[in-house]
């Protein structure tokens, strides 16, 4: 039946392509394998209640293949009909060209720049760790998920994955689970014309789990790929998974013409009596289909009632602990938190960075659901709070991170933290090096999501380190992304007043 699953979204994801005329359907088709066997037996995901908390998450981070995750949101039961299919890039519509987070209904993060959502993954996986190491206690376990990604060849380009992949192979999140739609195919080109490393090496060198030479149209090499990556307690996991973009169509199947352009009605003819689906209709599921998600349906409500009955359990049991989870998940705020913090007193005249991070040891205590770390300039941003611990491999139960010198990786890692719910993370470095995380900034600005940056060493006065450490045009350039509020406090009283 997953075959037949797939074969479905392959229609459905050419004609979406086709009827928006624009758009990119060879990844869809050529993943849609993969997708079958994720939607459709592995990951534990109600769609009657999208947003319960011990879900397993998915993130699509190659974004541009999106009527492959509507297809799939579609057919579980999300809340996108298949009028919201056919409206696929259209004005305010459900089904935008890149998956938005708020907008669609199952969609975890907003992915399309290239290596966002993988770090973001980072990000969420993380977090299940985290949460895990404070909620679980030995009679319940009530955080306990995995995190799921696919990424293309041009996320395996971008810098910003080898940062957050290094990260989280030091950091040993074994629930996040990579899958590498390896189809040698770009927009320009073969990737030969500028990508022949070996990424299975480098993966192994970040201290991954690299399980190799898996066809990614075998859903058995896949099921047992994921089985593997699941029984490895210490490490993350890329799961490298060789696909044909456009498989099937009978002319563009591993070219560059499939890759983000419509195949055109002679092709998905050609696509759709390869697979035996009807020719002669559009947007087409099957009734066998339908009713296999239905079922499917069926069995992950009853999941996620279990794990209703045992945080009731949990709960009962653990009252203290259930008041922290709802306040963290709840983002709810202590009510005198402004005036413990402005009622600290410092000595004038201090330096901001050095009065904001009193004010943030002061909030450490006060929000216990607080994490953040630095760019490895903790001693210079002042954001280190010793007495609450570091994350570490084996040992998530501290709030301070040491994300090392990955300013774009922990950017968006910071928003995957975020994403996760029950945190509200902050991230630190110079002002200076903001450029180096733009990207996550703005899409953390487009999500409206909760987090906190810290930019210490904001002005000419950085002085010896010369002009390139001066932010002379950094401040202007941060307050013109749009949905980003920008504090820049002038003396010890602003600095404090910045954070409440």
């Amino acid at each position: 039946m997953l075959k037949d699953v797939a074969n479905i979204v392959r229609g459905l994801s050419a004609d979406i392509v086709e009827k928006a005329n624009s758009g990119h359907p060879g990844m869809p088709i050529g993943c849609a394998d993969i997708g079958a066997l994720l939607f459709g037996e592995i990951m534990n995901i109600d769609a009657s209640k999208s947003d319960w908390p011990d879900r397993d998450r998915f993130v699509l981070s190659a974004g541009h293949g999106s009527a492959f995750l509507y297809s799939f949101l579609h057919l579980t039961g999300h809340d996108i009909s298949m009028d919201d299919l056919k409206d696929f890039r259209q004005l305010h519509s459900k089904t935008p060209g890149h998956p938005e987070y708020g907008e669609t209904d199952g969609v975890e993060t907003t992915t399309g720049p290239l290596g966002q959502g993988f770090s973001n993954a980072v990000g969420m996986a993380l977090a299940e760790k985290m949460m895990a190491a404070k909620y679980n206690t030995e009679d319940h376990s009530i955080v306990d998920h995995y995190t799921y990604t696919i990424m293309g060849d041009g996320c395996m380009m971008e810098g910003i994955t080898s940062e957050a992949a290094s990260l989280a192979g030091h950091l040993g999140l074994d629930k996040l689970i990579a899958i590498y739609d390896d189809n040698d195919i770009s927009i320009a080109g073969n990737t030969n014309l500028a990508f022949t490393e070996s990424v299975a090496d480098r993966f192994k060198a970040f201290g991954w789990q690299v399980i190799e030479n898996i066809d990614g149209h075998n859903i058995d090499q896949v099921r047992e790929a994921i089985n593997q990556a699941k029984s490895d307690k210490e490490r993350p996991t890329v799961i490298m998974a060789k696909t044909h973009i456009a498989l099937g169509a009978p002319n563009k199947q591993d070219t560059a013409d499939a890759h983000g352009a419509p195949l055109g009605e002679e092709e998905i003819k050609g696509l759709k009596e390869k697979f035996d689906l009807p020719v002669d209709k559009k947007f087409y599921v099957s009734d066998e289909v339908k009713e296999f998600f239905r079922a499917h349906a069926a069995e992950m409500q009853d999941q996620r009632l279990a794990w209703e009955k045992e945080f009731e359990e949990w709960a009962a049991a653990n009252p203290e602990l259930k008041k922290d989870w709802d306040q963290a998940i709840e983002l709810k705020l202590p009510v005198d938190l402004k005036e413990e913090i402005m009622d600290l007193e410092m000595e004038a005249p201090i330096a901001t960075r050095k009065s904001a991070g009193a004010a943030l040891s002061k909030a450490f205590e006060l929000i216990p659901y607080l994490v953040g770390g630095s760019a490895d300039l903790a001693p210079s941003n002042k954001t280190y709070n010793a007495e609450y611990g570091e994350v570490q491999k084996g040992d998530y139960s501290g709030r301070n991170f040491r994300f090392g010198v990955r300013e774009h990786a922990m950017g968006a890692i910071t928003n995957g933290l975020a994403l996760h719910s029950g945190l509200r993370p902050f991230a630190a470095t110079f002002l200076v090096f903001s450029d180096y995380m733009r990207p996550a900034i703005r899409l953390a600005a487009l999500m409206k999501l909760p987090v906190t940056y810290v930019f210490t060493h904001d002005s000419v006065f950085v002085g010896e380190d010369g002009p390139t450490h001066q932010p002379i045009e950094h401040v202007e350039a941060l307050r013109i992304i749009p949905g980003l509020k920008v504090l820049r406090p002038g003396d010890e009283e602003e600095a404090k007043a910045a954070w409440v």
